[in-house]
């Protein structure tokens, strides 16, 4: 692919192709799993992998949280409008990507590492609820000189948004740190996701060094939650509050407030800006009947790629947060992090 320099919306992430079961009860108590968490695989989790293709039916899913939430923002984005960076092995998995990619639109500039194998991920479902186990492989072998490459480079630099996931801040805060002060510098918009509770639990560091820089930042209850317990917020269940303690955080581009939205599944959206953090603001989520919902994976991403392709196209933020709303129930109705198809107008 030739570099060509139109992309509005630049993502960077781990790279993982979903390994989905159902019905996996069973596996989350043998391997000592919460049911609605996602973690990275420890030494005790490796067997997982072999396990679920042994004695399950497995569906194979493009999957990696910016990656799925580039592939919504394309969905609802005039093709070419997104370009999506991260680290593969040459392997029969990173085509699996391509391919998911290439059907909504997604082009990505994949760093290659010869003789690695490309990041995977267990999705065990049970009931509404994904438990995800991740094995990076590939994907943490990134390496930021890939975004200095003549490849890259241009699009960074014609991209009007920018978009990390959380979980890339467990190997790769250098090169997250050089897009987002390039953005902040250039004016433009930086969106991270906190991802997963063990983010702000774990790498608080490394998320205190990118905040100055974040924009937007997107979480769930149960990120909001970690965030409260690691910074020691009294009130770790009201949302709202810790929206405004994200959203007044020291801030490097002071010339633009900072937005915080916080989902909950099924239950409402809060908002919070830095501009006017004593309102927040709610949203409700319209809800689906239990029959209609397949599976959760990939649903918070679903929701990042509407709110993003509504920020591209100059969109109010409630207008964000509704476009988010409507992808997120059209992926929960899909088998893993997937969209319909044909393509359903959402702007």
């Amino acid at each position: 692919m030739s570099a060509q320099p139109s992309y509005q919306l630049f993502c960077m992430g781990n790279p993982l192709l979903d390994m989905q079961v159902t019905n996996g009860e069973e596996l989350l108590k043998k391997y000592d799993l919460k049911s609605n968490d996602a973690i990275l695989a420890e030494e005790k989790h490796a067997p997982i992998y072999r396990e679920l293709v042994d004695n399950y039916k497995v569906t194979y899913v493009a999957g990696g949280a910016a990656q799925n939430a580039a592939r919504g923002a394309a969905y609802v984005l005039p093709p070419h409008s997104v370009v999506y960076a991260g680290c593969v092995g040459d392997d029969d998995l990173a085509e699996q990507l391509k391919a998911a990619n290439a059907r909504e639109g997604l082009d990505q500039v994949y760093q290659v590492k010869k003789g690695e194998k490309t990041g995977a991920c267990a999705v065990i479902i049970s009931g509404h609820d994904r438990s995800l186990v991740t094995t990076l492989g590939a994907a943490e072998k990134f390496e930021k000189e890939h975004l200095a490459s003549p490849e890259v480079a241009p699009l960074i630099e014609a991209a009007k948004v920018y978009y990390v996931e959380g979980y890339f801040l467990t190997h790769g805060v250098e090169s997250a740190l050089e897009v987002a002060k390039k953005a902040s510098e250039a004016g433009k918009i930086f969106v991270l996701n906190l991802s997963a509770p063990f983010i702000p639990q774990f790498f608080a560091v490394q998320l205190q060094q990118i905040l100055p820089y974040c924009d937007v930042i997107i979480g769930n209850e149960a990120e909001a939650e970690a965030w409260a317990s690691a910074t020691g917020l009294p009130n770790k269940d009201d949302l709202a509050a810790v929206a405004r303690a994200i959203a007044t955080q020291p801030k490097s581009n002071a010339s633009r407030p900072r937005t915080v939205i916080i989902t909950h599944g099924p239950k409402a959206t809060t908002v919070v800006t830095s501009a006017d953090p004593e309102n927040p603001k709610v949203f409700q989520v319209t809800p689906l009947k239990d029959e209609e919902i397949v599976d959760t994976n990939g649903a918070g991403d679903a929701f990042a790629g509407g709110f993003l392709g509504g920020l591209v196209l100059g969109k109010s933020i409630d207008e964000c947060v509704e476009a988010g709303h409507k992808l997120g129930a059209m992926c929960v109705q899909q088998v893993g992090p997937q969209y319909k198809w044909p393509k359903v107008q959402i702007f």
